[in-house]
């Protein structure tokens, strides 16, 4: 049985989902959200297969939610009601597996769970070419980012960045990682990498 969390902050949404999916013979739902926050909580109580996550909803929403569930191994299916790729596209970035819309055919509902569950990614192509756009353009830093990511780069540490920029170790901590979080990389060697192959800082 695949398990699914479902999370809308519309009661009547989620009870038609809830209906409609404890029909299917390999399908069951495990438990239900009203907001982000709760889902996180829920998603690590419950252990679900498959999440089922609205994107817009009052307090922490889908993205948060996302974020949140980054150590989670259930699989995100987002179900909007956005039509507009870019309006996913923070989602998929944050990690959804997904999305569907939510005036899709139920049978589709059911192959787009079972789909995710093995593992497959369901994307749109305009949100495909948009992601790959996006990667393909260069980071917006700040001029003094773009000096601290070239120290970075240089293989310098913090106490060295701060004292050649004549900052704080704090803000050149916090400069580093905001740098981190707009490359969408994960540590500094992948930072100096990323900005030498992009052009972003010099070899």
């Amino acid at each position: 049985m695949i398990r699914v969390l479902v999370v809308d902050d519309h009661p009547v949404v989620r009870q038609g989902l809830r209906t409609f999916l404890d029909l299917q013979e390999d399908i069951t739902v495990v438990g239900e959200s009203a907001d982000g926050e709760s889902c996180v909580d829920d998603a690590e109580r419950l252990r679900p297969d498959v999440i089922l996550l609205d994107l817009r909803m009052p307090g922490a929403g889908g993205v948060a939610a996302l974020h949140g569930l980054r150590d989670n191994p259930a699989r995100v299916l987002v179900v909007t009601s956005h039509t507009e790729p870019g309006a996913v596209l923070p989602a998929v970035r944050a990690g959804a597996a997904g999305y569907v819309y939510k005036d899709v055919d139920p049978s589709a509902l059911a192959a787009a769970i079972r789909s995710v569950h093995a593992g497959h990614v369901l994307l749109h192509p305009d949100v495909l070419r948009l992601l790959a756009a996006e990667d393909a353009r260069p980071a917006e830093l700040t001029a003094r980012e773009r000096d601290v990511l070239a120290e970075v780069a240089a293989g310098r540490s913090n106490r060295e960045i701060a004292r050649a920029l004549s900052l704080s170790e704090k803000t050149v901590k916090t400069h580093v990682s905001a740098i981190l979080g707009k490359l969408g990389v994960q540590d500094r060697t992948q930072a100096a990498l990323h900005a030498v192959r992009t052009g972003l800082v010099e070899r």
